[in-house]
């Protein structure tokens, strides 16, 4: 071919995929197509034609590639730059106030606009371009890690594959939602009650389904689509100030960004696009289930910072819970991990908002009354947040009962007629109600259903994050015999040949399972204390005693005027506590953890004194590459130092990322030592 012709050539196909490309954008992001069907067909067509006939001419970015390449054999993990925060929720006018009067007392009175975005009901996934072009697409998993799944999110066709424009960063990660758009929901769902498959409960499980099929060809067949609503991190280039700017930086690079977000300034402004957005939700082409609303400026966002998982500068306001109507046949009550009594509404199975509701929580006895259940009533029920079922109450019918029901009692519900007294329905051992509390509780600390519940707490991933134990396998375990206590888990890796014998269980499997068990010692002393289950500890409560104590040793001696002395720990949590070490049972277990290796804290004063890192406080800003905040900060005070969110005169190291916020010209006025992120990684000893 000559020299012209291929020059020719090539500018044809370029121009081909720049105008399918754009199209793609018009359709699927903008909802505003230029072009016909058949003219799109007819470009589609023709560049498929001139690939399939100049083969060296084909790019892996070309829109014909999104067809899904070879099946998997797995997922792989990809650690995220920076943890992928969930919002903590907002039901009521009175919730989002509540955070607005705190956000605006974070930031002494400053005044900040808001952005509006509507909350998609999808799944959650990270992008990364290098030089324009995608390398890495994952979902959020746990926040700090999740799944590879770059050839997958290669076929969504919203999706750019390669960024031209001249603005565009040498390297930068954008966050988005993938959802599954209603119509499309519906086509599949048909198709598969044709074929005599199972059908997708809704949008969001087709969504997540799809993108997380091993074989990318089959999630290439369905009609997935996304909306980008973050920014990650940017390297090479200044990046917007304000969220807003940010969104429409990256509608320009030809990201889909939602065009009903909006940005405010007053309560008032956010209130109206709240039920602007309620009022024209079904008419939208997409599930959402509320609104996210989130501080513009950047550096206001750095000051604020986060608390546990969830950022302070952002909150989903959530929409209303949708209702149903069904026959409540029974309350049952099962028994959770600390011995509390639980009743549950076992209802006449009915779908609402597209999940079949079968089950229900009752909370209470006091709310069951106060509501009036009955059994055999007709009931209103709910999906507070759209997620977890619960009885709202009973429907005017029922109210009017006549006399043909009795009020729910837990004690004629547990009564055992050896005894007159209410017992536990899974030990038979007798219950009690602490005065002043609302829970029955039952005290047999080797009750199976209790054992279950906190077997499956233990190994939970906000506690000891033992992989390969999930609920089926705890309670495989337990019935087995394999594991009697959370203790046992550490005696299993004398035990593999019954392991080897269990369903499911093969040598890969259970090398995976006894590598996590192994790798679960070292987890950081707060994590343990959080593990035990103890009742009112939660994970913020357990980062406070680790700081306070030294060693599980040093815990247990704790008095009640010592821990009530510590900041957020009250008189019914330090009263757990001290009940909880008292228990010969639960000590028992304490020392067998300790003796199989877990970390348990330090045994002395003098060992937490040779921690590398003790009498340091660090601060950190901006974007980390090697890992997630929290892991970061667990590393830190695994090596005796604290980590704060709020910069001081007391903070020895400021630790400054990519992109780094208001609290790096702060430090400098205060005369904070500054280091990198390679600096802390010496420091941590992970070089």
């Amino acid at each position: 071919m000559l020299e012209n012709d291929l020059n020719e050539l090539r500018e044809r196909i370029s121009n081909l995929r720049k105008s399918i490309n754009h199209n793609n954008y018009l359709y699927y992001s903008l909802d505003q197509p230029e072009v016909t069907d058949a003219e799109y067909d007819n470009q589609m067509r023709e560049l498929r034609e001139l690939e399939k006939r100049y083969p060296y001419l084909v790019d892996p970015d070309s829109p014909t590639q999104r067809v899904g390449a070879l099946p998997l054999a797995a997922f792989t993990s990809v650690v995220h730059s920076t943890p992928m925060l969930s919002l903590s929720n907002a039901f009521t006018d009175a919730d989002f106030e509540a955070w607005h009067n705190r956000t605006k007392k974070l930031l002494e009175g400053s005044m900040f606009e808001l952005v509006c975005e509507p909350k998609i009901d999808g799944l959650a996934i990270s992008i990364t371009y290098q030089d324009g072009r995608l390398v890495q697409g994952a979902t959020r998993g746990d926040g700090s890690s999740g799944e590879d799944i770059t050839q997958n999110i290669r076929t969504v066709r919203s999706v750019p594959l390669h960024i031209t424009e001249d603005a565009v960063p040498n390297k930068f990660e954008v966050r988005g939602e993938v959802y599954f758009p209603k119509s499309g929901f519906e086509k599949l769902n048909k198709e598969r009650s044709g074929c005599g498959l199972p059908l997708f409960a809704n949008p969001r499980n087709a969504a997540s389904g799809s993108l997380r099929q091993l074989d990318p060809r089959v999630t290439a067949t369905r009609p997935l689509s996304l909306y980008i609503y973050a920014l990650a991190y940017a390297e090479g280039r200044m990046m917007p100030q304000t969220h807003w700017d940010t969104l429409r930086y990256l509608r320009s690079l030809g990201f889909p960004v939602n065009q009903n977000s909006r940005r405010v300034v007053t309560i008032g402004e956010v209130k109206e696009y709240y039920r602007e957005l309620i009022a024209k939700r079904d008419l939208l082409p997409y599930e959402i289930d509320g609104v996210v609303i989130k501080v513009d400026r950047k550096d206001y966002q750095e000051r604020l910072g986060s608390v546990g998982r969830e950022p302070r500068w952002a909150i989903a306001y959530k929409f209303p819970p949708v209702q149903g109507r069904t026959l409540l046949r029974e309350i049952q009550v099962s028994v959770g991990r600390t011995g509390t009594l639980n009743p549950v509404a076992i209802l006449e199975p009915i779908e609402i908002g597209g999940v079949t509701v079968g089950r229900a929580s009752l909370h209470n006895e006091d709310d069951i009354l106060r509501k009036d259940i009955r059994e055999g009533d007709k009931v209103f029920v709910q999906r507070a947040g759209d997620v977890i079922p619960e009885v709202v109450g009973p429907t005017p019918e029922s109210v009017a009962r006549e006399g043909r029901s009795l009020p729910f009692s837990m004690h004629r519900k547990l009564h055992s007629d050896s005894s007159n007294k209410p017992v536990c329905p899974v030990c038979g051992e007798d219950v009690f109600k602490p005065e002043g509390e609302v829970m029955y509780y039952c005290p047999n600390v080797a009750c199976p259903a209790q054992v279950e519940e906190r077997l499956q707490h233990f190994v939970s991933r906000e506690a000891m994050d033992i992989r390969g134990i999930g609920k089926q396998m705890a309670v495989a375990l337990l019935r087995s015999g394999l594991a009697r206590d959370v203790a046992d888990i550490y005696t299993l890796v004398d035990r593999r040949q019954n392991l080897m014998l269990m369903e499911k269980m093969g040598q890969k499997s259970v090398d995976n399972m006894l590598a996590s068990i192994e790798e679960s010692k070292k987890r950081p002393f707060s994590r343990i204390i959080y593990a035990l289950g103890i009742r009112h500890v939660g994970a913020e409560t357990s980062e406070l005693l680790a700081e306070r104590y030294s060693s599980m040793d040093e815990l247990r001696k704790a008095s009640f005027e010592e821990l009530i002395a510590i900041p957020s720990v009250g008189e019914k949590t330090a009263e757990s506590i001290i009940v909880f070490f008292a228990n010969d049972e639960n000590n028992r277990i304490v020392e067998r953890l300790k003796s199989s290796g877990v970390n348990t804290g330090s045994s002395s004063k003098k060992q937490v004194a040779s921690l590398p890192l003790v009498g340091c406080e660090f601060v950190i800003t901006g974007k980390l590459m090697r890992y997630g905040r929290v892991e970061v900060e667990e590393l830190i005070r695994a090596l005796g130092g604290v980590t704060k969110s709020d910069l001081t005169k007391k903070t020895t190291y400021l630790v400054v990322g990519n992109e780094p916020g208001s609290k790096l010209e702060r430090a400098r006025s205060l005369g904070t030592t500054e280091i990198s992120e390679a600096d802390l990684m010496r420091l941590l000893g992970q070089e």
